[in-house]
């Protein structure tokens, strides 16, 4: 009996798990429809779980969290993007940043308004 009871847990987690990868999975589509198409890198988080970077042909970008890497890898699979195995060179390239990012990543240090 208490093998039953394991194995219908772990199904219900494999079902929760699958469902969770085609929602990503979904999401991910419908940033590249919106963005012209798009790629992806898998970031490891930690405890939080792994971050899905994406960033589409016109430049923009997101992110979306996945619970778990095997989840996150699942989710990038379903939804059919390129992805790479690192952020830089030509992929990182193709981020366009806009007035947002500068004031709030690098305003300071380049005399842009302060962050308060």
């Amino acid at each position: 009996m208490a093998d039953t009871q394991v194995d219908e847990k772990q199904a219900k987690q494999a079902a929760k798990a699958e469902r969770k990868a085609a929602k990503l999975a979904k999401q991910i589509g419908a940033f590249a429809k919106a963005h012209g198409g798009a790629e992806g890198q898998l970031a490891y988080i930690g405890q939080m779980g792994t971050r899905i970077v994406l960033v589409g042909e016109d430049g923009g970008w997101g992110d979306l969290v996945a619970p778990s890497h095997a989840i996150a890898v699942s989710a990038a699979e379903k939804s059919g993007i390129t992805m790479h195995e690192s952020f830089d060179g030509d992929f990182a390239a193709k981020v366009r940043t806009g007035r947002y990012e500068w004031t709030r990543m690098a305003g300071i240090q380049v005399g842009g308004p302060s962050n308060d």
